[in-house]
């Protein structure tokens, strides 16, 4: 196997998760060729991933998002004549990408497990993972091992994930760290999904209590469109919280790394710090611990997915949003033991 192909376009988290594919690859071809075709607007996190060759950009956002057109990128991925094109989006735009690469071969997943069920019809191997789908409540393995069971179609098995992500110097997470006193907890208000945001001022009692239980200070994190989020933390807080400067995903990992512990919902950055060894605190509801959660041990989890009536949707379809009933005390307790 000389020449291989990833396609996996976003979103961080999902990215993050695909990782651990690029990896074991390069452990089982070392010499090989590997590339990864990515959305432009997640590019930066693959540029920290040590083990691509070449990250090919597709602007698949509209005008002035940088990258190639859909004409370009294909054009560029038939002149590398991949051996291999593993689509792990499974949406017919990245099963349509792949198949129209000219590789010799076309790795997805078959219909239960395909984002949308019509990709596989693209894939000259489907890839069955072996469970009732991707939604199914039964399906409550990480989607990261559901990722790397997709090598099973390469004869290959996997071993433990690994995230070959480097390490930058970070001037905005020293500044944090510093401004903190040194040791922080990191905590993220934002996520693309409302319902799986806990509230601001639950993050900000939560401050309030590990500053004055275990002198720790927070760090409050946002991304595009989430600053209210966090200045509202940080209002709340009555000083047990710093907010951050408008951050890089460096930045982000950097921040991720010194911290005691981090706590957040179900999104691209609590992925990107259980994949650099963050002790964290995950809160869940619209999306199942089991399959998106932190999976290192002593890692918490606070769920409300049980009872949850909108799983998978981007807005809460009842009444009250289930991560209503997550009370301060029981994240609180949860970030004690993980502390410990």
């Amino acid at each position: 196997m000389k020449r291989l192909l990833i396609v996996r376009l976003g979103a961080l988290g999902d990215i993050v998760h695909a990782i651990p594919v690029a990896a074991a690859l390069r452990r089982a071809y070392p010499s090989a060729r590997i590339d990864w075709l990515v959305s432009a607007k997640h590019r930066e996190i693959l540029d920290l991933v040590t083990v691509l060759d070449q990250r090919i950009v597709i602007n698949d956002r509209g005008a002035g998002s940088g990258g190639l057109t859909f004409g370009e990128a294909l054009q560029a991925l038939r002149r590398n004549r991949y051996d291999v094109a593993l689509d792990l989006q499974g949406l017919l735009k990245s099963a349509a990408i792949a198949r129209f690469s000219g590789a010799g071969k076309v790795i997805g997943f078959n219909r239960r497990y395909a984002r949308e069920s019509l990709a596989s019809l693209f894939y000259s191997v489907r890839h069955d993972p072996g469970g009732e789908g991707i939604y199914a409540p039964s399906e409550i393995r990480h989607v990261v091992d559901i990722n790397l069971g997709m090598l099973q179609s390469l004869g290959l098995t996997s071993g433990e994930p690994e995230f070959p992500i480097v390490k930058q110097p970070s001037d905005v997470a020293e500044a944090m760290r510093d401004e903190a006193g040194g040791r922080y907890a990191l905590l993220n208000p934002g996520a693309a999904w409302p319902n799986k945001r806990w509230p601001p001022a639950r993050l900000a009692a939560l401050a309030e209590a590990l500053r004055t239980r275990h002198d720790l200070r927070s760090v409050v994190l946002w991304g595009p469109g989430e600053e209210a989020l966090a200045e509202e933390v940080v209002r709340r807080a009555d000083g047990a919280a710093v907010m951050t400067p408008r951050t890089t995903i460096a930045d982000v990992i950097a921040l991720a790394r010194g911290a005691a512990v981090m706590v957040s919902g179900d999104t691209g950055p609590t992925h990107l710090a259980a994949a650099v060894g963050t002790p964290l605190v995950g809160i869940y509801g619209p999306t199942r611990p089991e399959r998106n959660g932190p999976w290192r041990p002593g890692d918490q989890r606070v769920s409300r997915a049980s009872i949850c009536q909108c799983h998978h949707y981007r807005q809460c379809r009842a009444a009250r949003m289930c991560l209503l009933d997550i009370e301060v005390a029981e994240v609180l307790s949860a970030v004690e033991r993980r502390l410990q």
